[in-house]
């Protein structure tokens, strides 16, 4: 039995551009955004189940991480909710065979839509053993950790390239086309979604034939973080075993990926408060 992990994000779904969108608060447009994300999602679900999956989990990875609508979920999926989470974006990947990324963007300091690494409020850059570095590419290492490899990202156009610049063989579907960071030229919503379940039925059909290879990170892992200023890299030199590079930059070395990936969600939440 195939089981497909698919984490998802709120920024790359198609129609959403702009913060008010992504955000609790007294405007309509957070619940309508919740909702589109939630259908979306369902398109990979359907697709992957059309492709011979037999079980499906969805990790709920955007905010507060509460933002699917688990009664307007495909009644075959199982939903995992709630933060903090230890894998956090990654919660429930263990034991999957292929994972997909629905609404994710692109990292911090490209122009894609909503584009961010993480914390926005925080994160200037973040490198993986020297590689700048988005939620894609970081969650690709958690998943490559567990044997699991990544073969399906939705988003607009700059996280598809920095996708398939980053995952050798990894499918992108483009929902829409980013003209700034707060606007984009969108596909009809129903047309991304048809192309999202058909990318996903393929892709899980594939795998018998021509299995895809799990993005496993080079030990030691070193995750390195420029901070937008001193107080949260100061912040983040709180955690034991960083070391402070430079009055902006800190970072954390350790031969499991995992604990790596720990220590740099530490650094950034500390960095967060530090700044608060």
């Amino acid at each position: 039995m195939v089981k497909v992990f698919i984490s998802a994000d709120l920024e790359g779904i198609s129609g959403v551009v702009a913060n008010d969108q992504t955000d609790p608060g007294p405007s309509e447009e957070f619940p309508r955004a919740c909702r589109l994300m939630t259908r979306q999602v369902n398109a990979a679900v359907a697709g992957a189940l059309e492709g011979g999956a037999g079980q499906v989990i969805v990790n709920d990875s955007h905010g507060a991480m509460r933002n699917i609508r688990i009664e307007e979920l495909h009644p075959k999926a199982r939903l995992v909710t709630g933060s903090p989470k230890p894998l956090s974006m990654m919660q429930g990947v263990e034991g999957s065979d292929l994972a997909f990324f629905v609404g994710y963007h692109s990292m911090a300091g490209t122009p894609g839509v909503l584009s961010h690494t993480y914390s926005g409020r925080t994160v200037h850059v973040l490198r993986i053993n020297g590689r700048p570095s988005g939620e894609t590419l970081m969650n690709a290492g958690i998943a490559g950790y567990y044997r699991v490899p990544v073969v399906l990202v939705t988003g607009d156009s700059d996280l598809a390239a920095e996708a398939t610049g980053a995952i050798p063989g990894v499918r992108a579907v483009v929902v829409k086309e980013a003209t700034s960071r707060s606007s984009a030229l969108c596909l009809p919503f129903e047309e991304a979604n048809t192309l999202i379940q058909e990318a996903a039925r393929e892709v899980v059909r594939e795998q018998g034939a021509r299995p895809a290879q799990p993005q496993v990170v080079a030990s030691p892992v070193t995750f390195e973080i420029q901070f937008k200023n001193t107080a949260q890299a100061g912040g983040a030199h709180f955690i034991p075993g960083t070391q402070r590079v430079d009055p902006l930059t800190v970072s954390f070395t350790h031969t499991d990926y995992i604990v790596a990936f720990k220590a740099a969600r530490a650094m950034i939440t500390t960095a967060y408060s530090a700044d608060s």
